[in-house]
């Protein structure tokens, strides 16, 4: 059937697109696959076919590299998927496919994620770690940005914006199975990976720290306490032992 066939092609002609006919959309030639399939499999076929016919894509995304991606992604405002009527892709996720498509060194990614300057490259890197990442890192370096409270802007689906703190978006992406218009590879729970011993021990939240350390500063505060006590207790009895003995001499001269 006509229909068929046309699909056929279609599928063809992206394909080529992926793997070498078409450099603009080509994967890296020297990627590993992920998770047993090409990186840029792990954005869908249809959203794949929407990007590439973008024109950010085209005009802003052809010929980054690694280096040169780090200033778009200076320049995100918003983090996203598709919004709108024809579900446009956002700028948020045409860049994150071009990560999995030039695959960038695992170094440039945690310093992504470790920006503390820049809170959109930050949710960038931490976005494209939990696709790429293997459950362990993902869970090593996602955690810590629980304590990273800043607000984002979140293009919905609608095409309106709504505010998102960047530990709220990294709970989403520990928890959930479908962000930003994505499938996220399967995550296992935490306390399987930690019986299994990929991980140590619970995770260690800032407000445990911080109540730990105002319990440090009470129990040293309460020790001071006790000291001064103590040395104040010694001081007064050595004072009445003084007077004592003064009372004694004065008493054994008035005798004599």
């Amino acid at each position: 059937p006509l229909a068929t066939r046309r699909g056929a092609q279609a599928s063809a002609v992206l394909a080529c697109a992926m793997w070498g006919k078409n450099s603009a959309n080509v994967t890296d030639t020297t990627a590993i696959s992920v998770h047993g399939t090409n990186p840029q499999n792990l954005v869908e076929k249809i959203l794949r076919s929407k990007i590439y016919n973008h024109a950010y894509w085209k005009e802003h995304c052809f010929g980054l590299t690694a280096e040169s991606l780090v200033d778009k992604a200076m320049e995100l405002d918003t983090v996203g998927g598709t919004f709108g009527g024809i579900r446009e892709p956002s700028h948020f996720i045409q860049l994150t496919l071009k990560m999995l498509q030039i695959q960038p060194e695992k170094e440039i990614v945690l310093e992504f994620i470790k920006n503390e300057d820049y809170k959109y490259v930050r949710a960038l890197g931490a976005f494209y770690l939990r696709l790429t990442g293997r459950p362990a890192e993902v869970f090593q370096y996602l955690e810590p940005l629980y304590n990273d409270y800043r607000k984002l802007r979140r293009r919905l689906a609608s095409g309106e914006y709504c505010l998102v703190h960047v530990d709220e978006l990294v709970d989403e992406l520990l928890r959930d199975e479908y962000v930003f218009d994505l499938a996220l590879p399967h995550l296992p729970k935490r306390h399987t990976l930690v019986a299994s011993g990929l991980l140590t021990g619970p995770r260690r939240s800032a407000l445990e720290e911080d109540l730990n350390e105002l319990i440090a500063e009470e129990e040293a505060a309460e020790a001071a306490a006790k000291a001064e006590a103590k040395a104040a207790a010694k001081a007064a009895a050595k004072e009445q032992k003084a007077a004592a003995e003064a009372a004694a001499r004065e008493k054994e001269a008035a005798a004599a």
